[in-house]
């Protein structure tokens, strides 16, 4: 029987794994056997994050439009109902770009929401 040589495979297989470890500290970046182990957690890790800043950027959102809107004598939930009563459909998103590089335009806003309020 021939004899086998699995030198390019065996480092193909380790250079799958270490090449996402580089920058790792101490043998985490080097060493196989535990840089398997840290690229798999830093994998499970990457996964969840994208999910958790999704929810950080909409609080981070609610929070401008809040402190936007205090300043304009007017909480962030009555802010939301007077704008779903007036029927703006106008996204988080939106509504804190536009609290942040557009303040009149924003103050203009709740006076609509506030409109339909009073009404």
């Amino acid at each position: 029987m021939p004899r086998v040589k699995r030198g390019l495979n065996a480092k193909k297989k380790k250079k799958k794994v270490l090449k996402p470890a580089k920058g790792f500290r101490a043998g985490r970046g080097t060493l196989y056997r535990i840089a398997t182990e840290a690229v798999d957690r830093a994998l499970v890790y990457a996964y969840a994050h994208r999910r958790t800043k999704k929810r950080e950027i909409r609080s981070l959102w609610i929070a401008r439009i809040n402190a936007a809107a205090r300043i304009n004598d007017m909480t962030y939930s009555r802010l939301m109902n007077g704008l779903l009563k007036a029927n703006v459909t106008i996204d988080r998103k939106a509504l804190a770009d536009m609290a942040v590089k557009d303040p009149a335009g924003f103050t203009k806003v709740v006076e609509i929401a506030k409109t339909s309020l009073a009404a």
